[in-house]
């Protein structure tokens, strides 16, 4: 992506790995809201130009040097972070955070080429009999792993999930694998929908009924215990703080192109625990391929359509277009 809104298919000599590297054939991109940030121009943290791609599956092509248990024609994915390993939340372990974190296909070049070569210690080995798009959709089922760990125990509590976006979506299935009961909330009855072919059972419209309504309907008096805010809207974020029991947790997963207003004297009366997530470490990737392989997490309403690499414009365009009739675009290669 030369700039917003524009794209280069470019024809360049195939990389070689290094001595703990390795090369990867790719076979299917997942877009997702970040990258249409950049399509759009309007992703503070990128700049162009930039070759994009984070979430994807892949083959093994070939390996360095050094490199062992990984070899040539095995299913993977990988973890895009690149971190430095010295600051202070590398070194206590919270390497996804990093002070000078960067991330392939946003501040360095991701995976949005035929061959691709990355670290082999972020290598992810997947299941021979997962699809290219169950692969692909490791990454984001990753952030929803791991906004749900930063909630603590969930099992048995009453959960809302606000935004049923893939993200939220996913969000709601891991949160129903540990036990929690679960309402997803949205404004477009597509996602709705397609939460529905999720499994997912309490659903709500927000446009025609307010959170404190359905999580009655839902959970009765008691209420929710954990919010979880998936669409990034000072409208969605503040609706949680109104509405969640007194001692509640809200993880905010969405991401904030505006500053919010929000009652914090509220989250002080009430005790209420406001918590961040940020991506993901290496375990919320294995659990998100447990979760997977096992069904916990169901994928295949997710997928709404394929582009091939030639038409990476034509996939953005179609995402701006459909907006919240759309789930998850892929790439093949």
């Amino acid at each position: 992506m030369t700039a917003p809104g524009k794209i280069q298919i470019r024809q360049i000599d195939a990389p070689s790995p290094g001595p703990g590297q390795v090369l990867l054939r790719i076979k299917r991109i997942g877009i997702c809201g970040s990258d249409v940030h950049v399509w759009r121009g309007k992703h503070p943290y990128t700049s162009y130009p930039v070759v994009q791609g984070h979430e994807f599956c892949a083959i093994v092509e070939q390996v360095g040097r050094d490199v062992k248990a990984i070899g040539p024609g095995m299913k993977v994915t990988s973890l895009p972070q690149i971190c430095c390993g010295t600051c202070g939340p590398c070194r206590r372990g919270d390497y996804h955070i990093c002070d000078t974190l960067k991330v392939e296909g946003f501040q360095a070049p991701g995976c949005a080429q035929d061959l691709f070569v990355t670290a082999a210690e972020k290598i992810v080995p997947l299941p021979d009999d997962f699809t290219f798009e169950q692969g692909a959709l490791v990454e984001p089922a990753a952030v929803g792993v791991h906004a749900v760990m930063r909630a603590g125990q969930i099992g048995g509590k009453n959960v809302a999930v606000l935004g049923a976006g893939p993200i939220g979506n996913l969000v709601a299935q891991v949160a129903r694998s540990e036990g929690a009961n679960v309402l997803i909330t949205d404004l477009s009855d597509y996602r709705l929908e397609v939460a529905a072919k999720c499994d997912l059972a309490n659903r709500s419209n927000a446009g025609t009924e307010t959170l404190n309504d359905a999580s009655a309907a839902v959970f009765g008096p008691d209420g929710f215990d954990v919010a979880f805010e998936c669409v990034g809207a000072e409208v969605t974020i503040e609706a949680a703080v109104q509405t969640i029991a007194k001692g509640g947790t809200i993880v905010v997963v969405g991401v904030f192109g505006e500053r919010p207003r929000v009652d914090i004297g509220l989250v002080q009366d009430r005790e209420l625990q406001l918590r961040g997530t940020l991506m993901y470490q290496r375990p919320d990737y294995q659990r998100a391929v447990e979760l997977i392989r096992s069904g916990a997490i169901i994928t295949d309403p997710l997928i709404s359509k394929h582009f091939p690499l030639t038409e990476y414009a034509a996939a953005y365009e179609y995402i701006v277009r459909t907006g919240d009739k759309t789930m998850k675009v892929f790439i093949d290669l």
